[in-house]
């Protein structure tokens, strides 16, 4: 009796089943809808200036898959958006279009900036101002106190202050895409071989040019080291550079208290940027001291007013 009654419930079940696929039929129009988004005046000049020439994507709108999960972030200002915009054209792209031709800024400038509106704070109390992910994409970070600097700096402390917390870092990202792209000798490593420090680097804050570091983080490893040299030479003029030669000089004299048979200061720094100059010639067809120039002069047409930061019409 039991058995009789389940296969009977079976069979029924299977029968409302047939007759439920046979009066139900899949709709043709996907549920699965892409989001669209309503181009603005910004957009459209995001696409004349980077996308259309270049194939960049300058990404202003928060995107949670794009940003460090690591770190508590917030979406960037569409003003201070803009602002970074007009300066990354104008210092960067345009200064490696200069230099090098659209060519190779085409060929080998990130695909994609993303931006983000706060600084990332490590633990340390430092704070990352930008990465750069596979040679493809940099995220600048910290762009919402962009209109602040423009308005309490002026002259040489806004060319500084823009570059040490906006600039500087996509010089710096960029290095690490030539090198990622091509290797640079050996002999560059060799130079200090056994001070580099990792992550301590952000704590060992005196005496770092009496080691031959241009800066402090350059203490992190070789490759930040390339980079920091290179961005920094670049972004600076020749009066600074022989500054820093002098203070790596004196430096050196605390640093042999505690290792009498350091190599001078000085002498390091010299060696490592007698390297990066010989691989960004050899390598990439760039003379590093033309390159300063044209990056000096574009700043200049910035805080001058001669570069307009804020228009977006085409």
């Amino acid at each position: 009796m039991k058995k009789s009654f389940i296969r009977t419930l079976i069979i029924a079940t299977v029968a409302m089943l047939g007759v439920s696929c046979e009066q139900d039929s899949l709709s043709p129009v996907s549920v699965i809808k892409d989001s669209t988004v309503q181009m603005n005046a910004f957009d459209f000049w995001l696409e004349s200036n980077f996308l259309r020439p270049y194939n960049i994507e300058f990404k202003y709108r928060y995107a949670f898959n794009e940003s460090d999960f690591g770190y508590y972030t917030v979406p960037a200002d569409i003003d201070a958006s803009i602002i970074y915009a007009h300066l990354v054209k104008h210092l960067c792209i345009d200064t490696y279009d200069e230099i090098a031709g659209i060519d190779f800024t085409r060929a080998y400038f990130p695909k994609m900036f993303f931006l983000i509106g706060t600084w990332e704070y490590r633990n340390t109390g430092s704070i990352v101002l930008g990465t750069a992910e596979g040679g493809k994409k940099i995220m600048l970070s910290g762009v919402n106190e962009l209109p602040w600097y423009l308005d309490y700096f002026e002259g040489d402390e806004l060319v500084e202050n823009l570059n040490t917390y906006f600039i500087k870092t996509i010089h710096h990202e960029f290095t690490h895409i030539l090198n990622q792209t091509k290797e640079y000798s050996e002999s560059f490593t060799q130079v200090t071989p056994t001070t580099y420090v990792g992550d301590a680097c952000f704590d060992t804050d005196q005496y770092w040019r009496g080691r031959g570091y241009i800066t402090a983080y350059s203490q992190n490893e070789p490759r930040e080291d390339f980079a920091e040299l290179l961005s920094e030479y670049i972004t600076h003029n020749a009066d600074w550079w022989a500054e820093q030669i002098a203070a790596a000089k004196t430096e050196t004299a605390e640093v042999r208290k505690d290792n009498p048979n350091a190599v001078a200061g000085d002498v390091l720094m010299q060696s490592k940027i007698d390297i990066v100059r010989t691989y960004m010639q050899d390598s990439w067809g760039i003379d590093i001291d033309k390159l300063r120039d044209i990056v000096l002069r574009r700043f200049d047409d910035v805080v001058s007013g001669k570069v307009d930061l804020h228009t977006v019409e085409l």
